[in-house]
């Protein structure tokens, strides 16, 4: 991480809605020092979150909001520091000789907020259940590298069975995973929270779970005011590294970023975590030292939707052609008032195997652009849309690369707005989007394979255009059929450029979180996936 505010712990985060993926130390109850932060407990902080799009389980939330609230509630096997290394959290070791098997060893003595156990078991249940189709998890294709997961999550039809046969417990604090084929990358994907344990009480009864979820993580959850607020406090047996600072955490909902920001001013929020378009020339003079304007490791793109009308059976010239009609310096520094670089890759720097693709795909040139699209036989009906969630701050943004697009190429680019972010990733999730729509990606593991495989990858989850190419996947295996992590690394960076060939989506810039924090709280960092450090948040 860089400056003097780097982070020590990240939060992940899949899908980004925003513009820009223990025992309660803090202050003492001295109400002379709390906030006069309406409704909110003495010791906590508050940060703007918006409504999770779905119930609270770590393997149904793969978008920023709901992935606040899981890390917070729980804690897998690892993390990463500033620099993007490994660092154990529940886990007491995760090792392999072979890429293939991996033993972990647990450290002893974890407990769920409900005071049962955490064991080997505890996750390889957890994991099972994650997998199985019937239980149609977003993040299943997370287990697909599992020797078993095609009987637990077959293509078609039934399971076979419920438990795939690469996960074995040798005692309480030790499991293996055996997977299909070595996979040199495979520790890093742990650090993802969809791999977090679940307790016994959650099979009970899985839909009050996810309303109200028993986790192992540094807060214990205490109530969901639905598209208002989720409350948490801080877990004083939790035993990881990352233990709370502060007393909890309120998650507050807001419907635009603009009253989100005027209620930081005023002293009814705590932390923002990006400023609107509108505030950006004036929020440094506003905030001060308690800015945050730092990069991190996240991509913003426009993403076609392959099922649709526009793009069905496109001819990849013609993606290349809009991308080259897209003027992003220009929006960069004066709508987005410098507080984005423009991409010129698929991966972010920031992680291992960000490289510059050296093309002219990404620049500026409405001759080339015109001709491209040209060649590639044009749009449809010559118009598209570009879908985003209007709640985050993007309206300005879309906005200008629809005129850029409409007046350098002639392709009319109509901004198609959704209200909020739960509405966006549900048009997504359902094939109901008309041509594109605005796509942010946040690091889950700091890999380049994060950026290619979890997104452009046919069985992706994340893969909301619906892109599939034989070729594409076919380069992907060489990666994760590599014999090390170095070579997966290269095998990735020259996966992409094929990728490129084929266009998938049209980066646009690389994020950089433009937020800032009250003058109730300090010690407010965020981690290289520009998620804020709420453990280490303290109270005034």
């Amino acid at each position: 991480m860089r400056g003097a505010k780097s982070a020590k712990w990240v939060a992940g985060a899949a899908i980004i809605a925003l513009a820009a993926t223990a025992c309660g130390g803090g202050d003492s109850d001295d109400s002379s020092n709390a906030s006069k932060e309406k409704g909110k407990p003495a010791g906590y902080v508050s940060l703007d979150v918006g409504e999770p799009q779905k119930p609270l389980i770590p393997a149904d939330t793969n978008e920023s909001l709901g992935s606040y609230v899981i890390q917070a509630v729980f804690t897998q096997l690892l993390e990463f520091d500033g620099d993007g290394k490994i660092v154990y959290t529940n886990a007491e070791s995760v090792k392999s000789d072979d890429n293939k098997t991996w033993t972990v060893k647990l450290k002893p003595g974890w407990k769920f907020h409900d005071g049962t156990p955490v064991t080997a078991e505890s996750y390889i249940k957890a994991w099972n259940w994650y997998a199985n189709i019937k239980n149609n998890q977003q993040n299943a294709f997370w287990f697909e590298d599992i020797k078993g997961y095609a009987d637990v999550h077959p293509e078609k039809g039934d399971p076979k069975t419920t438990e795939m046969s690469g996960l074995k417990a040798v005692d309480d604090n030790t499991f293996t995973i055996e997977l299909d084929k070595p996979v040199p990358y495979f520790e890093y994907k742990l650090g993802y929270y969809t791999f977090a344990p679940l307790p016994e009480v959650f099979y009970k009864d899985t839909k009050a779970f996810g309303q109200a979820p028993v986790g192992n993580g540094p807060y214990i959850f205490e109530k969901w005011d639905h598209k208002k607020l989720i409350q948490v406090k801080a877990n004083p047996d939790y035993q990881g590294p990352n233990k709370a600072k502060n007393k909890g955490i309120l998650f507050k909902n807001y419907a635009t970023v603009e009253a989100a920001y005027q209620d930081l001013l005023s002293g009814n929020l705590d932390m923002i975590r990006q400023i609107g378009p509108k505030d950006l020339p004036k929020y440094k003079t506003d905030l001060g030292d308690r800015t945050i304007d730092e990069p991190y490791a996240a991509v913003q793109s426009i993403v076609p939707t392959f099922y649709s009308k526009t793009f069905k059976g496109i001819d990849p010239k013609v993606l290349q052609g809009l991308s080259m009609g897209i003027d992003r310096d220009t929006i960069t520094k004066t709508v987005l008032n410098g507080t984005r670089e423009p991409a010129t890759s698929f991966t972010p720097p920031g992680v291992a195997g960000n490289q510059s693709l050296d093309t002219d795909v990404f620049k500026f040139d409405p001759a080339k652009a015109k001709q491209l699209i040209k060649e590639g036989g044009g749009v449809p009906d010559n118009k598209l849309w570009i879908q985003y969630n209007a709640d985050g701050g993007h309206k300005e943004w879309v906005t200008a690369v629809c005129e850029s697009i409409r007046n350098s190429t002639g392709v009319d680019c109509i901004p198609d707005a959704k209200p909020d972010f739960q509405t966006d990733l549900e048009a997504r999730d359902n094939d109901q989007v008309k041509s594109m729509y605005r796509g942010g990606w946040v690091a889950d593991y700091p890999l380049n394979v994060n950026f290619m495989r979890e997104l452009y990858g046919t069985t992706a989850e994340a893969n909301n255009g619906r892109f599939s190419d034989k070729e594409v996947d076919a380069e992907f295996k060489k990666g994760d059929n590599a014999a090390t992590l170095e070579d997966s690394i290269k095998a990735y960076q020259e996966a992409e450029k094929l990728v490129l060939q084929k266009m998938p989506a049209i980066p646009l810039w690389n994020y950089k979180i433009n937020g800032g924090y009250g003058k109730n709280v300090d010690n407010v960092a965020i981690d290289f996936r520009g998620d804020y450090v709420m453990t280490d948040v303290t109270v005034k």
